[in-house]
């Protein structure tokens, strides 16, 4: 996925604040799920809501204005309720890795209640490869 850095974007010195990489680790995981097939909204009406237990962020070098961020993302562990997202943001041009991190999620009935991940979710976390389209 990519992100094109804006002003908007920035802090006062010109530099991407840093908890907006916690905002393009939430578009990345979206858009992961959605390549595998996965609705995020399709679950939560079905009464699966995601929520985030655990995140890390380390910070490498400043993204600025006018960058653009290639941001990879995997699924790197899973349990029966929940599971984590290893991210890591370049720089699109140079590769310069800008941020690595994580966020572990974990699967709940939407009302807080911690439930067993449904099989299909399972399955398409666990393909690793989008679904054609």
């Amino acid at each position: 996925m990519e992100v094109k850095i804006y002003y908007e974007d920035t802090d006062c010195g010109g530099v991407v604040y840093y908890a907006n990489y916690l905002r393009y680790f939430e578009r990345a995981r979206t858009q992961y799920l959605e390549e595998r097939g996965l609705s995020v909204a399709a679950l939560m009406n079905e009464g699966t809501v995601f929520v985030v237990v655990h995140a890390e962020v380390e910070y490498r070098s400043p993204a600025r204005y006018g960058d653009t961020l290639a941001i990879d993302t995997v699924v790197t562990d899973m349990s029966a309720a929940s599971f984590t997202f290893a991210h890591v943001v370049k720089e699109k041009n140079s590769g310069r890795v800008i941020v690595e991190g994580s966020a572990r999620l974990a699967a709940t009935d939407g009302n807080g209640k911690v439930k067993r991940l449904d099989k299909a979710v399972v399955a398409a976390l666990e393909s690793g490869a989008p679904r054609s389209r």
